[in-house]
């Protein structure tokens, strides 16, 4: 149990607290699409999840007192090699999360952020942008991981990014690759966290609604059109049934 939780009597009557730390500008209109987002593949768990702005304070462990679960998604424009401020006070928050062992699941910018905030390395590498839907291949690790196995020895998940994590953190063990990057899941063996470089909280039409936001980013990114990047999409069943397998596994028990 997560001791930093109150204690319950029953965790299917009560509804999971759940922090969603997000990197992402107040007029993004991706913010309230991530937060809904979670919302939907954490269903039919009956969840409370509230935002709180890592560009505006740093994590204290007040913060985090009764939280069931934290999730972390993408950043809109901000990146994990920035050299600015924020960055540092955003990577201080990540190594709260991850010594206050509340349970949690990052994807995309979050996957990054925490590889950086516990000594792995992150790199901006255009070459190896990976957009839209791809397939990902599990490690002999991912395939007897309690949270992964289900997947099998492949599958195809959502994808949105330019940086990468080109070095794991000490204590973190890979769980899946893709063809271009290596490091693509990885948990972390002191802490009952894991992270996702794909977006295991987006359907295609949540993706769609990604790249219809930032239209310029299948060009820059892609190398493609905005039309055939949409054409191309697919829905991920089995990837979205990742971070509720890790709640019942690492929360619900």
């Amino acid at each position: 149990m997560n001791p930093l939780s109150d204690s319950r009597t029953s965790r299917d009557t009560e509804a999971l607290r759940c922090l969603l730390l997000q990197v992402r500008d107040a007029d993004d209109p991706m913010g309230p699409h991530e937060l809904v987002s979670f919302q939907r593949i954490l269903s039919p768990f009956a969840v409370r999840i509230s935002i709180f702005d890592l560009l505006e304070r740093s994590l204290l462990p007040r913060d985090l007192e009764g939280v069931d679960l934290v999730l972390m998604g993408g950043s809109g424009k901000y990146s994990a090699t920035s050299t600015d401020p924020w960055l540092k006070m955003a990577l201080d928050s990540l190594r709260l999360v991850h010594a206050s062992q509340v349970p949690a699941f990052a994807s995309c910018w979050g996957f990054q952020g925490m590889a950086a905030a516990m000594g792995g390395e992150v790199v901006h590498d255009r070459g190896r942008a990976e957009v839209g839907t791809h397939e990902l291949v599990l490690t002999s690790a991912g395939r007897t991981d309690p949270v992964f196995e289900y997947l099998g020895s492949s599958f195809r998940a959502q994808f949105g990014h330019e940086d990468l994590v080109e070095t794991l953190p000490p204590r973190a063990t890979l769980l899946a690759s893709s063809a271009k990057v290596v490091n693509q899941a990885y948990r972390f063996e002191d802490a009952p966290i894991y992270c996702t470089q794909f977006h295991p909280e987006l359907d295609a039409d949540g993706l769609r609604s990604r790249f219809l936001t930032y239209p310029r980013y299948a060009a820059y990114i892609a190398g493609t059109t905005l039309e055939e990047l949409l054409e191309n999409l697919e829905n991920t069943p089995d990837a979205e049934r990742l971070v509720r397998r890790f709640v019942e596994l690492h929360v619900m028990r």
